[in-house]
């Protein structure tokens, strides 16, 4: 006995067709808003980096703060500019260097 394979019928064929091209529709519906998750999660992570970033730079900041607080800072950028404490002489030397 051999047996014979039916053809399916138009209506089976539409039908496999119909739910191909909606697989196909809401495949494509969902690349958009995966996209944009994507790039919206790496924005994220750049935003972190920036802000780590920026931590660090703060924290040396305030400790060019602590330091320039002190009186040794202080009296070192005085005579950096010319300035004398009370009852000292300013000497200025030419011909150096």
């Amino acid at each position: 006995m051999a047996r014979t394979r039916r053809r399916p019928s138009r209506s089976s064929i539409a039908l496999r067709w119909l739910a191909v091209v909606v697989l196909a529709a809401i495949a494509v519906a969902y690349v958009h808003p995966i996209r944009s998750y994507m790039d919206a999660r790496g924005e994220v992570d750049r935003r972190k980096t920036d802000i780590a970033a920026l931590e660090r730079e703060q924290e040396r900041l305030e400790a060019r703060i602590d330091v320039a607080e002190t009186d040794e800072f202080v009296a070192r950028e005085a005579r950096k500019l010319g300035l004398v404490r009370p009852g000292e002489r300013l000497f200025i030397v030419n011909g150096t260097g």
